[in-house]
């Protein structure tokens, strides 16, 4: 089920809209604890820290149960569809998978079957990833940004990956990855305004 970081509203001298920010973080891990969850939320906490959010979290090691063997959006379980609709009326997304073969895991692919293929046109996605080693870094640019490429979303410059290391009892330990995580934020921050304020056009390509 999705979880709803209350504590992630805040006021700054930052104004992108009239509202807070619409955030959603979705987690593509199997399992809890998870040091991919635990990256996801220190990914959204430096988002909440700079600018008024409304921040929620969508873990797939809970949801899974409930849309694993689904064909059709029809068949998923109403959390699911809660998720779903969260996910399809972000202002940010912030994803992340462990490395799975090479990829995202097959539960994180399959919970993005189910959204609409023009629900996310133009929507800012920050893109992240957690692995064995360095080696697996590559995930964000050769499987996470195709795929969200074929939603027509607006992929975020600069990804977050971080290894086994970087983190000790599930918590992101590691100076270096969490100053990727405040460039990552900071750098994004002025094409997620751009693309809050803008609105989207009525025409979307079918190609």
């Amino acid at each position: 089920m999705t979880e709803l970081l209350k504590d992630a509203t805040i006021t700054t001298t930052t104004t992108i809209s009239d509202r807070p920010l619409r955030v959603v973080g979705v987690s593509g891990s199997l399992q809890e604890p998870s040091r991919t969850t635990a990256l996801v939320r220190s990914i959204l906490a430096s988002v909440a820290e700079r600018i008024p959010a409304q921040v929620e979290l969508v873990e797939i090691a809970a949801l899974g149960p409930g849309f694993a063997g689904a064909l059709k959006r029809e068949e998923v379980a109403p959390e699911v569809e809660s998720a779903l609709q969260a996910i399809e009326s972000a202002d940010l997304l912030v994803v992340a998978s462990p490395v799975y073969r090479a990829s995202f895991t097959g539960l994180f692919k399959h919970l993005f079957d189910f959204v609409g293929q023009y629900d996310l046109v133009g929507t800012p996605v920050l893109l992240a990833a957690t692995g064995g080693g360095e080696r697996h870094a590559l995930i964000i640019e050769h499987q996470l940004r195709p795929l969200f490429g074929f939603f027509q979303a607006l992929t975020l410059p600069i990804g977050v990956y971080a290894s086994t290391t970087d983190f000790a009892n599930y918590e992101l330990t590691s100076p270096d990855v969490a100053r990727r995580v405040v460039q990552a934020v900071d750098r994004s921050l002025p094409l997620i305004e751009q693309a809050a304020l803008v609105r989207r056009s009525e025409y979307v390509a079918t190609w």
